[in-house]
């Protein structure tokens, strides 16, 4: 299956960090992916752990950059937030909420396992209308640029591989244990149904 034949959704938390950038490396591959997020709405790092940014999927990026550089420019740079909004809003226009989406996907790819879970448990809640099989693999990515960054290319590099898989279905499994093994990194996997 070439890259541009596999339809791939990207899914975290708030669809701003460990999604994004995922997005973009994958966009830059040649993938035709889109990214998501789970959370009832958008959350970003405030002026402290118990006072976030709170957003709806409506807001877009450009809208949530301008209203971080009027509260505290000089906080959201040095958190490297405005540098991340800057990339997102040069992908698409805003963040997007998973459950609202019924686009079909060949891989689903998460990044943390309650991220996980809620998808798996989007997918099984719908009706089963095509019966077409959807993989949903999850691998724990820490929520900072770093991690987001690393976590990205290890998911880039898993796309390349299934992209070159003569049988997806079958040989997924068998693909993730590699990956468990070259990375260090527990894969879960699970196959759902549109």
């Amino acid at each position: 299956m070439a890259s541009a034949q596999l339809r791939v959704a990207v899914v975290c938390s708030s669809n701003q960090n460990r999604s994004m950038e995922a997005h973009y490396l994958l966009s830059q591959k040649g993938f035709a992916v889109r990214s998501f997020g789970t959370g009832s709405c958008v959350r970003l790092p405030g002026p402290a752990p118990d006072k976030p940014n709170l957003y709806d999927y409506s807001t877009t990026y450009d809208a949530i950059y301008q209203d971080l550089l009027r509260k505290d420019p000089e906080l959201y740079a040095r958190n490297r937030v405005l540098r991340m909004l800057r990339r997102n809003r040069a992908i698409k226009l805003r963040p997007e909420q998973f459950a609202s989406c019924r686009e079909p996907f060949d891989l689903i790819l998460t990044c943390e396992e309650r991220v996980y879970d809620q998808v798996v448990r989007e997918l099984t809640a719908r009706e089963q209308e095509t019966l077409q099989l959807v993989h949903v693999v999850n691998v724990d990515i820490q929520d900072n640029y770093r991690e987001a960054r690393l976590g990205a290319v290890l998911l880039c590099e898993l796309c390349q591989c299934v992209s070159l898989l003569d049988d997806m279905d079958s040989d997924l499994a068998e693909l993730l244990l590699e990956f468990e093994e070259h990375s260090g990194q527990p894969f879960l996997h699970t196959a759902c149904f549109y």
